[in-house]
């Protein structure tokens, strides 16, 4: 189980939405699908998946929250990924391409597929449920990152806070490190001088990327893609907690959003692992038992399992 876990909220279409996108990413699976009942939002599938090796949950819980632009997942199609072909490169061009039209498939392409000067191939799409994806080929020489890599974008009232959150981000969690900030020269038209165009960073040892735009836009960050923490004792959810929990008013069952918008759902990693491997009558309880609940109270949650 990864520390930390990205959270698809779908109305009705995680299902279907899990089968499409483990359909066309290498090295993917469906690891669990169970049934929360009688929760606010009625009885809601809950899906656990891989993606390239990388972990995601989904959930279908109602049409609440829309998914955005706002966080998006860099694929990283690196040639090392394909060591097995004669020329790596064009195979992982290839797989690009085919990948691409794929999402296409009632998608809609926010920067078209060419090439860009950070990349000989790249594009970002929005798929047909509305995640969006920017599929990247990698340099040979670039330093290695993960196939998969979650990616906010600071826009409106974030905007020229980049560094602030990557610097919070760091200090907050544990097992980080920074990675590189590339920033907008003077002069890039709507841009402020020394903006952050793209970075990255790893905490609880996994990469994240974060970049800045000052263009218009119609959206933000919002609960429909949220970050699952997997907890390992009530200290540690005590933790993360006064860390990420700045919006009072967001927090229910585990969830807290930060001074930046993120969500985070700020969880007990045994509970996790229940609702993955245990029957239906301990799902149920479980759900109980944390559904009134704001920050997770692991004694109670023993209880239930």
């Amino acid at each position: 189980m990864q520390k930390i876990i990205p959270h698809l909220w779908y109305d009705k279409e995680a299902k279907e939405a899990v089968a499409f996108y483990t359909s066309i990413f290498p090295e993917s699976k469906v690891l669990h699908s169970i049934v929360l009942r009688d929760t606010p939002s009625g009885d809601c599938d809950v899906i656990g998946f891989t993606l390239w090796n990388q972990e995601f949950m989904a959930i279908s819980a109602g049409p609440y929250f829309k998914l955005n632009p706002s966080i998006s997942f860099i694929v990283n199609f690196d040639p090392l990924f394909f060591s097995g072909s004669p020329d790596k490169e064009k195979a992982a061009g290839d797989k690009l391409e085919e990948i691409w039209n794929k999402l296409s498939d009632g998608g809609t392409a926010l920067m078209p597929l060419n090439e860009y000067p950070f990349s000989k191939k790249y594009g970002w799409i929005q798929d047909k449920y509305g995640l969006s994806w920017q599929l990247m080929l990698g340099k040979p020489d670039g330093d290695p990152r993960p196939a998969i890599v979650p990616a906010f974008m600071f826009i409106k009232e974030n905007y020229g806070r980049a560094d602030e959150a990557i610097d919070y981000y760091l200090a907050a969690f544990k097992n980080s490190k920074d990675g590189f900030r590339v920033r907008y020269p003077a002069g890039t038209p709507n841009e402020k001088e020394n903006a952050v165009m793209y970075s990255d960073f790893m905490l609880g040892n996994h990469w994240f990327a974060l970049m800045e735009n000052n263009y218009e836009h119609n959206f933000n960050f919002n609960e429909a893609v949220s970050f699952i923490i997997n907890c390992e004792d009530q200290q540690e959810i005590d933790y993360y907690w006064e860390k990420l929990s700045k919006v009072p008013e967001s927090e229910q069952c585990g969830w807290v959003k930060d001074q930046f918008g993120v969500s985070w759902q700020i969880s007990y990693a045994a509970m996790e692992q229940a609702f993955a491997t245990g029957s239906q009558e301990q799902i149920d309880r479980l759900t109980k038992a944390f559904m009134p609940m704001k920050k997770l109270d692991v004694e109670k949650l023993k209880a239930a399992m």
